[in-house]
Formats: structure tokens, C-alpha cells, sequence
């Protein structure tokens, strides 16, 4: 699976927060707390769902699965005029992107193995320290075999 590179600009995002880690996954309390409420939001540019993950600056040295990141559910708006009650603003610093075409289940995490321990060591990229996303869109079906996503992970030149 060969990504795309993409540059980013700079992103105004509008969600819900929650820390975890990989033994404690809240993805699912997260996007519970979120979807219900998306419509409260104003100023969306798309319809495209973002799970954004913001990861310590250590997080990628040594895997542990028990360390905490902070993982967001949000939304692209235009511009902020005002946050609904309990939703904060995230702003994404713009930067160079590898994108991975994903179809499969959201519930794999095959896809990352591969990313992280065969395609970044092996290309002219490192991981940059910046927040990690996938945006869901209209093929986005969780679980579903037939979903399809698109992974987006933060890479600089070796």
C-alpha cells in the first residue's frame, strides 16, 4: 500500500477530547459523547467526521500501549463564532502528510502495523510530531468490511 504526500495547511477543528491509551481505548464513550451533538456546531465546512489523535512527544520512541495520548472526535469549521457547551477548539498546525487510502474495518488495526513498523522505516520519512488523523467520510461505516477512510500521519524527510 503505497499512501499519498500530501501538505496540510492549518485547520480549525471544533470537538470533544478524552485521554486514553491503547489498553484503555474510549474511542467508542468518545464518539458517543460527540455524535449527538454535532449539530451544534456551526460553521462546518464538510460533513467529514475527524478522529484526531495528539500524541506526547515520546509516544513513538518506545511502543507501550499502556502510555496516554489525548484523542479527539471533531469536525472542520471555517471559522469559530461560538463553542457549544462542553466542546473545545483544536487548532491543527499545517505540515507534510502521508495519506493511506484504508478500506476495512475500523477495528483492524493491521493497517497501523503496517504504517508504523513497515512503511515509515522503510521510505525517506520519519514521524513528525504532530497530531495523527483519519477523516470518515460519506464511505465511513465503522466495523463494516466495505468502510473506507483515509489515514493521515505526519511525516518529515529523514
Amino acid at each position: 500500500m503505497h499512501p499519498r504526500i500530501e501538505i496540510v495547511s492549518q485547520k480549525k477543528l471544533v470537538g470533544i477530547k478524552l485521554s486514553m491509551s491503547l489498553i484503555n481505548d474510549r474511542t467508542g464513550e468518545l464518539w458517543s459523547l460527540f455524535m449527538p451533538r454535532i449539530n451544534e456546531i456551526d460553521n462546518k465546512i464538510s460533513n467529514d467526521k475527524i478522529s484526531l489523535q495528539d500524541y506526547p512527544t515520546s509516544y513513538f520512541e518506545v511502543f507501550d500501549p499502556k502510555l496516554e495520548f489525548v484523542k479527539w472526535a471533531v469536525v472542520e469549521v471555517g471559522d469559530i463564532m461560538c463553542l457549544p457547551d462542553d466542546m473545545e477548539q483544536f487548532t491543527l498546525k499545517g505540515g507534510l502528510y502521508a495519506v493511506f487510502d484504508y478500506k476495512g474495518p475500523s477495528d483492524d488495526k493491521s493497517i497501523f502495523q503496517y504504517i508504523y513498523s513497515t512503511w515509515v522505516p522503510n521510505s525517506k520519512y520519519k514521524l513528525d510530531n504532530r497530531p495523527h488523523f483519519e477523516v470518515l467520510g460519506e464511505k465511513y461505516k465503522n466495523k463494516d468490511p466495505e468502510s473506507e477512510e483515509e489515514i493521515w500521519i505526519p511525516i518529515q524527510l529523514k
